[in-house]
């Protein structure tokens, strides 16, 4: 059964932090709040971890397309080959926000990645991720939580988000009602932005 965590975005209780990341530390799985849904996420190096979200997806981990949540654009130069100004500059504009840019992978990806010649980034403008992101080091691994009812499409309220995750996670953040609508999604892989999903983003920045 998972931990029920309360986390007040507007000043996130180190101790709740600590204890989050330690179990994401040991492979635990999260459900964490972004500046758009609530996400399900992991420890980006660790492989069992890693293969139990893609499990609950219904992917096979080499085919499974998730985020990279980073704290700042300072993660990127780890997991992305070099980028040209002009991208650098319409990410500079668009992050922290609600979006997620696919850029190519380089060679340092972690082990369960390095097939992968693209990657999603986030760098969400909430705190709770944002201390998480910061706390244990490195990106945490991330994938939308959706629901089985098309009309919802995503759960907004932590409460319901627990009842039907308790089972299949280790914690669940409540950290205020989430959004209803997931990031806008810009391929960015050939320096050209190619919108792939409109979403809370605006697309006008672009």
């Amino acid at each position: 059964m998972a931990q029920f965590i309360k986390i007040y975005p507007e000043n996130p209780n180190a101790n709740a932090i600590k204890k989050v990341v330690d179990v994401l530390k040991k492979g635990g799985l999260v459900i964490y709040p972004t500046d758009t849904v609530y996400g399900l996420g992991c420890d980006i190096t660790n492989t069992k971890a890693l293969e139990k979200i893609a499990r609950i997806k219904g992917v096979k981990l080499a085919k499974a397309n998730f985020s990279f949540i980073c704290a700042d654009l300072s993660n990127l130069s780890e997991y992305v080959k070099q980028i040209d100004t002009a991208t650098f500059k319409i990410l500079k504009r668009a992050l922290p926000g609600p979006y997620t840019f696919i850029l190519p992978g380089n060679n340092n990806l972690p082990k369960d990645f390095k097939k992968k010649k693209t990657v999603g980034i986030r760098v969400p403008d909430n705190s709770i991720a944002n201390a998480l992101v910061q706390a244990l080091g490195n990106p945490i691994v991330s994938t939308s939580i959706r629901d089985e009812d098309e009309l919802l499409e995503y759960t907004t309220d932590p409460e319901l988000i627990y009842e039907k995750w308790d089972n299949l996670v280790d914690i669940v953040i409540d950290g205020g009602y989430g959004d209803n609508t997931a990031s806008t999604v810009v391929d960015l892989s050939d320096g050209e932005p190619e919108i792939i999903r409109e979403g809370k983003g605006s697309i006008d920045i672009f």
